[in-house]
């Protein structure tokens, strides 16, 4: 990989190591640099879908707002890709966590949305409204953008026009208005010690139905745990879930 020029002589005999968990478009590497400095370097085409632009507004937002999440470094951008250079979170994110048991996993997660969750929503910037997000999808469809092949389970051998017709007919009718990570799945907290330390891919963040969270937690939470702990969950959460918006939100992170 060709590290930015800006950056190329700080990191001139630093490790790169590619980072391969996710489903993001963008790259990100870990640098390892001779004095035992970590940073990552995160990396994305320069077209009218990227979210890099807003994961370092959102970065930037969490940490004024002291809620964990890496400090923006620096970007620049360059061989029309958008480069953001960031500081790493301490320990390993919770999809990695073989150490921890299930129990202490679910109570990590549960813990980090509920702070999240109680942040009030007129201290939050960002605009994750259904209407927003439901004009996004339709945008990635008619731009050949959602992968069919990636389609959970249920849904495999539909085309996204139809998934598409689904969504728009299964709208939920209330709202319950939060600030939400966005992409609340297992690998995008991290923890050490045993606590949680920090948010990661928050290019998503921003105000809209808990249940956005909820759901695609509760869905990585069976994946990787089983459907024995997504119960635990909601009680430790502190939350009955509305299992029509749970199904709605997983319909939606189809097109993203």
């Amino acid at each position: 990989m060709k590290i930015p020029n800006k950056w190329r002589k700080q990191f001139l005999h630093a490790l790169l190591e590619q980072q391969t968990i996710g489903e993001s478009r963008a790259n990100v590497f870990r640098l390892s640099r001779d004095d035992g400095t970590d940073v990552f370097l995160k990396s994305e085409p320069l077209d009218e879908f990227g979210e890099l632009a807003n994961e370092i507004e959102r970065l930037r937002w969490l940490r004024h707002m002291n809620l964990p999440a890496p400090a923006v470094l620096d970007e620049v951008t360059e061989d029309h890709r958008h480069w953001l250079l960031m500081t790493t979170v301490p320990g390993q994110n919770l999809a990695s966590a073989s150490e921890l048991s299930a129990a202490r996993i679910i109570n990590i997660l549960a813990t980090a949305l509920r702070t999240l969750h109680q942040v009030p929503i007129a201290l939050c910037p960002f605009d994750h409204s259904l209407e927003r997000r439901i004009a996004q999808a339709q945008t990635h469809v008619s731009a050949g953008r959602v992968d069919e092949t990636d389609f959970d389970d249920e849904r495999l051998g539909q085309s996204a026009g139809d998934v598409l017709a689904e969504l728009l007919s299964t709208q939920p009718k209330t709202h319950d208005l939060v600030v939400t990570h966005g992409d609340a799945c297992l690998p995008n907290f991290m923890t050490a010690d045993g606590r949680f330390s920090g948010f990661i891919d928050c290019a998503r963040l921003g105000i809209s139905d808990r249940h956005q969270d909820l759901a695609l937690a509760a869905r990585s939470i069976e994946r990787n745990l089983g459907q024995a702990w997504v119960k635990p969950f909601f009680e430790l959460y502190g939350a009955e879930p509305d299992e029509q918006r749970m199904k709605f939100y997983c319909l939606l992170d189809e097109f993203f």
